[in-house]
């Protein structure tokens, strides 16, 4: 079963829910994660169950994080507002550099995560499972 993220900055929220709204079918049947409100906003407008983390300044970008560097997430959609400043850059930066360090897919954008989605539908990510599959214990 694939984890998938959802995070997105305040003026993305609304672009991000008719995403998921759009692609509910896809996400139905996977284990799905997200920072507070864009979770709620998502599970409000949809019947998906979603775990939900902190706010991203609060840490839940952090905590997705910590997901990351342990494999257990095979798909990040952050819809980020390039055209604002956001306080917590550090830890967006940080979520970013993981994603890069473990191989995990990420779309920072409607177009890529239209691309990887549709990938997804397709059953493109089936190698994500035999990455979970022969991941090492902790520590090895």
């Amino acid at each position: 079963m694939l984890n998938i993220a959802f995070i997105a900055h305040d003026r993305k929220k609304e672009d991000i829910v008719n995403f998921v709204i759009a692609y509910e079918h896809v996400f139905k049947d996977k284990i799905l994660y997200s920072t507070g409100t864009t979770g709620l906003r998502i599970m409000e407008a949809t019947e998906l169950k979603i775990h939900r983390f902190l706010s991203g300044p609060l840490g839940g970008d952090q905590q997705i994080g910590s997901l990351i560097a342990q494999n257990e997430m095979d798909l990040v959609l952050f819809f980020r507002d390039p055209l604002m400043a956001q306080p917590h850059e550090p830890d967006i930066t940080a979520l970013l550099r993981l994603c890069d360090v473990h191989g995990i897919p990420v779309a920072t954008n409607l177009a890529t995560a239209e691309i990887l989605v549709r990938a997804l539908d397709r059953g493109d990510f089936a190698w994500r499972e035999l990455v979970e599959q022969n991941k090492p214990g902790l520590g090895q």
